[in-house]
């Protein structure tokens, strides 16, 4: 089982999210460390597949629409984590780690979450 490794898009490459994973051990880069910045949600997603990493996006709809279109089309993508804008770093990190405590990298292969499901039980 392998640990999942994050990109963070521009939308989610916040320093303080991307300081307080790394505290935690988490492997995360971002679109500014990868000089990806202003690229296309799929160039970004084609990226983060190359780089065995799981995109982090609060690019719901279109992100979505990139999923179901390479799932119509027998196409693969390591993985796309979706959140929402109004939660706190503190919450995103809470919910993106109790993710990456769950799945694997493999298990998360060609699959989308939902951050809003992975709050407290």
């Amino acid at each position: 089982m392998t640990q999942i490794r994050l990109y963070l898009d521009e939308d989610t490459m916040d320093g303080d999210l991307l300081e307080a994973l790394r505290i935690r051990n988490v492997d995360v880069v971002s679109t500014a460390e990868a000089h990806m910045l202003s690229r296309s949600d799929e160039e970004q997603l084609q990226w983060a597949s190359e780089h065995q990493r799981i995109i982090y996006s609060f690019n719901i709809r279109d992100f979505y629409r990139i999923h179901t279109h390479l799932m119509e089309n027998n196409q693969e993508h390591s993985g796309i984590i979706l959140g929402l804008q109004n939660y706190s770093i503190g919450e995103q990190m809470r919910r993106i780690l109790r993710i990456i405590a769950t799945k694997s990298a493999e298990e998360m292969k060609n699959q989308v979450e939902f951050l809003s499901a992975w709050g407290e039980y």
